[in-house]
């Protein structure tokens, strides 16, 4: 299905030297971020093509995965076919993901994902559902178009909303992870999505308690932060930002406020309480040569470093670690900290056996974008091999095999 990427070993490193994060103890620093996947069954309940997907990236013991976004509840924003954690149905069938994590001795994350202004007009539309944003403003000219078409109305969220938001669907998602066995809560605070609106004055044009200044901006997240370390606990959380990042509406740095101020404010507010023995498991960081889902082209003259400066505890870091393979020259000398994951996210796509074949040098199965966002199809999801193992899956079955619902006892 692809071709290979040679690499060299990686086992000699500090890669494949346990770490703590949050209450578990890694064996190793390859981790799997958050891919975006629409293989979940239509109630947004994971199926069985999640189960098989989560099952076999946890295959090398002590690894951590991160869930593709779960939706944290309908009205957040939704995308059809991706899961959700808001129902009963839905705990029990990511009980099933994480117990098959757990059996293969590994760790997962459960990424909590609000999509905000740009969730899907017409299904929300069809749910009788407005689109919710700090303020009325869309990221796209496309995507005001989409909305209008389907009658879908966008509006400022309310204080009360807020609230309500927090104490409701956030506290109902957080309670529902910990019942379905998640060891991490991450907080989907980048790329355009609901909670980085809030935090970025191109999509924040608010005058009250919520907008209109650096702080302000921050409050939102950081009230969430706080409400949910009373719930499950701060070493349970994390979060992920992706400061340069110029996807859905967001400037990077050509905002009006740089990322070092805003989110050097956030992150500092994030240390604070951590020395108040508060810290979180860690802060995820989009690396600056990927924006979205794309490599950014040319030469790269910004860096994550002021994160590091400003956050003491553990940095989940991401972001295209194979353009300088096979010698992986920028990974080895991020993780010379020693508190640094490494995130893998395409390739791990593609290679199940992701951290087998890094400590041992074996080839990499290049990846294939083209079938990243197939709905409801296994092709391109679950029919990567591991190393050494023939690849027996016929194209036409594949696309046909479609989402199940997880038998549930």
């Amino acid at each position: 299905m692809s071709d290979l990427v040679q690499i060299t070993s990686l086992a000699d490193t500090k890669v494949f030297e346990p770490l703590k994060v949050g209450d578990i103890e890694l064996q190793h620093r390859v981790a799997f971020p958050p891919t975006t996947r629409y293989r979940a069954n239509d109630d947004h309940t994971p199926s069985t093509l999640n189960l098989q997907y989560y099952k076999d990236r946890a295959s090398t013991p002590g690894t951590l995965l991160v869930t593709e976004g779960v939706h944290v509840s309908p009205r957040l924003g939704l995308y059809r076919n991706a899961p959700g954690i808001w129902s009963q149905d839905q705990v029990k069938a990511w009980k099933k993901v994480t117990d098959a994590v757990h059996e293969n001795g590994s760790f997962i994350s459960i990424q909590f994902w609000a999509l905000g202004r740009v969730a899907d007009p017409q299904y929300m539309k069809e749910l009788g559902l407005d689109l919710l944003a700090p303020s009325a403003v869309f990221d796209t000219k496309e995507n005001e178009e989409a909305a209008n078409k389907a009658g879908t109305k966008l509006r400022s969220i309310t204080e009360e909303e807020i609230q309500s938001i927090i104490l409701e669907d956030y506290t109902t998602a957080a309670k529902n992870a910990v019942a379905a066995g998640f060891d991490i809560i991450e907080l989907h605070d980048a790329h355009g999505y609901l909670l980085d609106t809030f935090l970025q004055s191109s999509s924040n044009n608010r005058t009250d308690k919520y907008g209109g200044s650096i702080e302000n901006r921050s409050r939102f997240i950081l009230e969430l932060i706080d409400h949910l370390t009373e719930i499950v606990g701060s070493s349970k959380l994390a979060i992920r930002i992706s400061p340069y990042a110029t996807f859905q509406g967001m400037h990077g740095v050509d905002s009006e406020i740089h990322p070092y101020v805003q989110f050097g404010y956030l992150l500092h507010e994030l240390q604070k309480r951590a020395d108040q023995k508060k810290e979180l498991a860690y802060v995820s960081i989009v690396e600056p040569r990927v924006s979205g889902n794309l490599n950014v082209e040319g030469e790269i003259t910004t860096s994550n470093q002021f994160v590091l400066d400003v956050w003491k505890g553990i940095i989940f870091r991401s972001g295209n670690y194979v353009y300088d393979a096979p010698e992986f020259k920028t990974l080895k000398r991020d993780v010379k900290d020693g508190r640094t994951i490494v995130g893998f996210s395409r390739f791990f796509i593609t290679n199940p056996d992701l951290p087998l074949r890094l400590k041992n040098g074996w080839a990499l199965q290049n990846y294939v974008r083209d079938l990243f966002y197939n709905v409801k199809e296994n092709w391109g999801y679950n029919t990567w091999t591991k190393f050494g193992e023939e690849n027996k899956y016929v194209e036409a079955e594949e696309r046909a095999k479609g989402p199940k619902p997880i038998e549930i006892s």
